[in-house]
């Protein structure tokens, strides 16, 4: 998938990533943050959740 986005000042230094490739072919992605363990899945919709 080709993302092609303009951003302007102050937000070009934010990382765009593309939940496609995060989450691979079954569209789960796990997250650690602080030694919490997330989980990113994407919904038969389309839609993003991100569960503890």
């Amino acid at each position: 998938m080709n993302m092609q986005t303009t951003i302007s000042e102050p937000y070009s230094s934010i990382p765009i990533l593309d939940a496609n490739q995060i989450t691979g072919n079954d569209g789960l992605a796990r997250i650690v943050l602080n030694e919490q363990v997330y989980t990113l899945r994407i919904t038969r919709a389309g839609k993003l959740i991100l569960t503890k």
